[in-house]
């Protein structure tokens, strides 16, 4: 059961979790993205296509500045503020739905927060090796939700991968207590494509009700699987040929219990998603 989560910011935005399942949609800034690098690094580009996503079913917007394809090379924090900041500056205050940002670095967490980023999203799951601590300490700063990705070096696991990945989000959790950073405000990600091979991550997804709670404390739990190569390797499709495939991961992470799904197609995924809402949530005396 996904908990049920309200979150209002000072700038008016505001988030309800567990009432549908929420579309963010994914605004890439950066040149070398695996998928979309360089469509949206603009600013006018960038707010158009922003607002397209909404106007088609986005809940939530993340920007990223910086590549996470496999084998990327990590940017300086100055070098990824300087691709971000004119963006967060000029087409953030425009964006009338929360805005993440797609980020491992405290630094640029902390100066996408002052230009009016309402979440975090944190692909090194509050474990960056670089920074101890420093993520959570930013965001329990700013009292501000964080999503915490699962995510290793090297795709070798010792253990069953879900118990693995159930005890990274404990040592999260734990960094995050040791913060102050308050429970409500953690939401986990499986870290599809992520330290985890073609055939890992379809196991993940079909145990992914095993990651809802832990401990028997139950999380929201954010999917992204849009476009990746895992969907590549299953079915032989280059990136521009994944989005009914896409879909497919969404119905089935909403059924496993994600409450929010990350995703490029954002149109045809909302119809996925609320359909599939529809479906869940009928009762004897539902009438259209």
């Amino acid at each position: 059961m996904t908990p049920l989560r309200e979150y209002h910011w000072p700038d008016g935005k505001s988030l309800c979790l567990g009432h549908k399942t929420l579309i963010m949609g994914i605004l890439n800034v950066t040149p070398d993205s695996f998928s979309d690098g360089g469509r949206w690094n603009t600013i006018d580009r960038a707010r158009r296509h922003a607002e397209e996503m909404i106007r088609d079913g986005a809940d939530l917007i993340d920007i990223g500045a910086e590549s996470s394809r496999p084998g990327f090379a990590p940017v300086p924090a100055a070098e990824e503020l300087e691709r971000l900041l004119p963006f967060l500056e000029k087409v953030v205050p425009d964006i009338p739905a929360p805005v993440s940002i797609d980020t491992f670095k405290s630094e640029t967490a902390a100066a996408a927060l002052s230009c009016g980023v309402n979440i975090i999203n944190d692909i090194q799951g509050l474990q960056y090796a670089a920074e101890p601590g420093q993520m959570a300490a930013v965001a329990a700063r700013s009292d501000v939700p964080v999503i915490v990705m699962h995510n290793q070096p090297g795709k070798e696991y010792s253990e069953d991968i879900l118990a693995a990945m159930q005890a990274f989000f404990r040592r999260s959790r734990c960094i995050a207590d040791q913060a102050g950073l308050r429970p409500e405000n953690i939401i986990f990600d499986p870290g599809i494509g992520f330290g985890k091979t073609p055939s890992d991550n379809l196991l993940v997804l079909k145990r992914l009700e095993e990651l809802a709670a832990i401990d028997s404390v139950a999380y929201p739990l954010l999917l992204g699987t849009s476009r990746k190569s895992f969907i590549g390797a299953a079915l032989g499709l280059p990136v521009d040929e994944r989005m009914e495939a896409t879909g497919a991961t969404c119905v089935l992470g909403i059924l496993k219990g994600a409450s929010i799904v990350r995703v490029h197609d954002v149109k045809p995924i909302a119809r996925m998603c609320r359909m599939t809402d529809a479906i869940l949530q009928a009762d004897a005396k539902s009438n259209f």
